[in-house]
């Protein structure tokens, strides 16, 4: 909340110009009612034309005067508010391009998209609210009511009771109506939840015909969030009526008892119908402070669960001085004892991994589903840090680098391939947006993308869908290859990259890949054995654990569970020609 407040600070300068637009809306307002006074008791009854047009023309220019400060007042408002919360949601952004996968995974997606879309549009919804109707409300309840203590001070207990009574409902809606809001946020993120979980799994839910158990899921929601907001609704819909009755109840009683004081003549009859218009005005601008205090709850909800992100301090973080390499080579990728446990995890995932990684050289990861290859791949960028242990590049902990610093010399291939809304060209330079046109024909046609990118009518530039839904898996793996391909890293990561190509495509990619990383550092994470089967050191990882480490031809003689892997996929013939071949090419083969 306190950040909230910090980022108001640049619109003190305009807020003490509207407060001034708002005096003189109020000035202009509570004086129509004096004039109305004037020209019923000294022109009217007094049958004075003179003070009829004379005060008559004051009213119009001053009620003129009122719609352009009303104007302005409206203007400066929603100003004031528009620009604060674009501040709050570039803020927001901002923070969550910065979270680490820690804090991804301790708010959802659909959490963060709630947040940074409809918990802002809460907060600037009442903030112009609040602008326009907060200042004015306080300023015209206490004009209204000195102005009618003026006239008559008698009849003012009247105003007390009436204000009162609105105190009394807005304070009995207030506490039944703020628990309701917090369920509201909590509901739409819900709701935001299974509508992209649908959405994103449609092909699985329509393969194994589960429309009506989705439905289900989504119509449970949208009736909790019915019922609430239907209760919620009803409420506010019984404020008007009540603040109604209370203004028209105040009305008949100001008249009744107005009627003796005027035939008593301790007041005249424009005085008591400015008395009426004075008491009106009070009433109304209680009523407008009592509208906020019924819709402040949402948006103190909305800015508790924004303050919550931005007060967040994300598990990984820049140091204030990055480090530099304190040896010549560059690329030199090492685990010194790594420890990593999850965030509420029982047991570690990996645990006192050792190894090292050289320029020139392919470092290939395998076992089996749950191991922990992915999550070691991911400590190296810094997706995570280590629980214990080092993980150091060019002699350097990537803790000491800062992540710019970091990322420039890796090029990450995700497991599951992303692409983003754009074209072809715009996908494969995302990361070097100064490539040449040679550069990237060379870095699709590395990827083995030259052939589909061909095809198409507008070959660079045909259009990319967002996610990339609209080109197969395999294209989307090749174009995330020649992504990193075009960034020119010291190190790739392929965090199994190649699983929806094809065999023979697989081959071409390797022995592409293989002349074009010749001096850098290659980190695989694969499941098929034959595309890391010549790689120069293979890291076989089982519950976290390194329990075998070599080549392929060593590891089939020393290790049992790569040896379980490899027959799993491999025939004892295929197995042979691989050893055979290792003895012939001897340590050549980089992919």
């Amino acid at each position: 909340m306190r950040k909230l407040a910090h980022y108001f600070i640049p619109y003190l300068l305009p807020l003490v110009l509207l407060l001034g637009l708002v005096y003189g809306q109020t000035w202009t307002t509570l004086a129509l009612p004096n004039y109305m006074a004037t020209i019923i008791d000294n022109g009217v009854v007094a049958r004075s034309t003179r003070v009829i047009y004379h005060t008559g023309l004051l009213m119009i220019l001053v009620a003129l005067l009122g719609g352009v400060f009303m104007v302005c007042v409206s203007y400066v408002a929603t100003r004031i508010a528009t620009s604060y919360t674009k501040r709050i949601r570039e803020a927001v952004f901002t923070k969550v391009e910065r979270f680490s996968l820690v804090e991804f995974n301790s708010f959802s997606s659909a959490s963060l998209i709630t947040r940074s879309t409809n918990d802002v549009q809460q907060i600037q919804q009442v903030l112009v609210m609040l602008l326009r109707l907060a200042f004015l409300g306080p300023f015209m309840a206490v004009g209204a009511i000195i102005k009618a203590y003026h006239l008559a001070p008698s009849m003012t207990w009247i105003m007390a009771v009436a204000i009162a009574s609105l105190l009394l409902v807005v304070i009995s809606l207030f506490t039944i109506v703020l628990p309701r809001f917090q369920k509201v946020q909590k509901l739409v993120d819900r709701l935001n939840l299974v509508t992209r979980e649908f959405l994103t799994g449609i092909r699985v839910i329509r393969a194994f015909d589960r429309q009506k158990l989705e439905e289900d899921k989504f119509n449970d929601v949208n009736k909790d969030l019915r019922t609430i907001n239907t209760f919620v609704n009803r409420l506010l819909a019984a404020m008007q009526p009540s603040m109604m009755l209370i203004m028209n109840g105040v009305s008949v009683l100001i008249v009744w008892v107005g009627a003796h004081e005027v035939s008593s003549g301790r007041l005249q009859i424009g005085g008591m119908l400015a008395f009426v218009q004075y008491a009106a005005y009070g009433i109304m601008a209680f009523l407008l402070i009592s509208i906020i205090f019924v819709f402040a709850p949402r948006a103190m909800v909305s800015a508790e669960r924004i303050g919550k992100v931005l007060d967040t301090k994300p598990a990984v973080a820049d140091p204030l001085v990055s480090n530099k390499s304190i040896t010549s080579e560059r690329g030199i990728v090492s685990f010194k004892d790594v420890t990593f446990t999850y965030a509420g995890a029982d047991r570690p995932v990996l645990e006192h991994v050792t190894f090292q990684a050289l320029p020139g050289e392919t470092t290939a990861f395998v076992g089996s589903t749950g191991s922990g290859k992915s999550t070691l791949i991911n400590l190296i960028p810094r997706f995570y840090d280590v629980s214990e242990g080092q993980v150091l590049i060019d002699g350097v902990d990537v803790r000491d680098m800062t992540q710019a610093d970091l990322h420039r010399k890796i090029g990450y291939v995700p497991q599951k391939a992303v692409l983003f809304s754009g074209t072809i060209g715009s996908n494969i330079t995302y990361g070097a947006p100064n490539a040449t046109p040679f550069e990237l024909e060379h870095s699709a046609s590395v990827a083995q993308a030259t052939e589909f990118i061909n095809l198409l009518d507008s070959k660079m530039e045909s259009p990319i869908s967002q996610g990339g839904i609209n080109i197969s898996g395999g294209q989307k793996q090749r174009l995330s290859i020649a992504r990193a391909l075009a960034y020119k890293p010291e190190i790739y990561i392929f965090d199994d990259s190649f699983s929806a190509l094809d065999f023979a495509t697989d081959a071409k990619l390797r022995k592409a890949l293989e002349k074009e990383t010749v001096d850098k550092t290659v980190l695989i994470v694969a499941q098929r054995i034959s595309t890391i089967m010549h790689a120069d050191n293979t890291i076989v990882i089982d519950n976290g654990r390194i329990v075998g480490q070599g080549r392929h031809d060593e590891l089939l003689k020393t290790c049992k569970i790569y040896q379980e892997i490899a027959h799993s996929q491999l025939s004892e013939k295929e197995l042979d020609a691989s050893v055979g071949t290792f003895e012939t090419q001897g340590s050549g083969a980089a992919i």
